[in-house]
């Protein structure tokens, strides 16, 4: 790691009041939560489907019990704990020096490692809906049957996230682009910015600095003030020793 890179990094925090941290697959696959597309990804390992197949919302109502044997045995990850880069984010709130977390992750791991102020545009896996009802449950409610779980109502139960063909949250989305345009730095992290049309909030900062940890370059590269292609764990372990908040 470039160590010079680092304390630059270190001095743009110092310096910093009002940081948005911007995050992506990347972020948690050090807790053992593999992305979606990279060589031996979620999806990957599903031959003859595409991403916008298995996790859309028609394949969701005409294949409801594929989708969750699917669902079960990839995208769920009940074990998965907060690693360096989740608890540095959340120091830096708690600090007073972060505002929120921008995030497309659905494991609701930054809000275990204890940030509160996290937008999460793609959903949550943690919270689950009745179709019929609107009644709300945990995730133990989908790991603790099998096929279909449905709620007390004989409604089928929906996880709380976003499939394909079907829209962000508005006011997920107003909040998310609120802070980062309000924000002195952004902190893009654990993602190559192909998503949309998440990828495209950053375009609403209009602050001070940009810094990129992702271990593939984005488009965004050239925008940044500093870009590591580093583990973000080990960046964020790394600012952590230097104590610098």
């Amino acid at each position: 790691m470039d160590t010079d890179k680092l304390s630059k990094f270190a001095k743009i925090i110092a310096e910093s009041n009002n940081i948005v941290f911007f995050g992506g697959a990347g972020v948690s696959t050090e807790s053992g939560i593999p992305d979606f597309r990279s060589e031996g990804g979620v999806f990957s390992s599903r031959a003859g489907l595409s991403p916008e197949e298995i996790v859309s919302q028609g394949y969701f109502i005409t294949h409801t019990r594929e989708f969750y044997e699917f669902y079960r045995k990839r995208m769920l990850f009940p074990e998965a704990k907060p690693n360096a880069a989740h608890k540095y984010v959340a120091k830096l709130e708690q600090k007073g020096k972060l505002r929120a977390v921008v995030t497309q992750n659905i494991d609701g791991l930054h809000q275990a490692a204890g940030s509160k102020a996290v937008y999460e545009l793609h959903g949550n896996v943690h919270r689950n809906y009745c179709m019929r009802c609107g009644k709300f449950y945990g995730l133990d409610r989908i790991l603790s049957c099998n096929g279909v779980p449905h709620c007390d109502c004989g409604g089928t139960i929906k996880p709380d996230v976003v499939l394909y063909e079907e829209s962000l949250d508005g006011d997920v989305i107003d909040g998310a682009i609120n802070a980062i345009s309000q924000a002195d730095t952004l902190i893009i992290g654990g993602t190559s910015l192909v998503v949309y049309p998440a990828a495209s909030f950053i375009n609403f900062f209009a602050g001070k600095h940009i810094v990129i940890i992702n271990k593939s370059a984005t488009f965004a590269d050239s925008r940044a003030e500093l870009s590591f292609n580093d583990n973000i764990g080990e960046v964020f372990a790394a600012l952590d020793k230097m104590d610098i908040i």
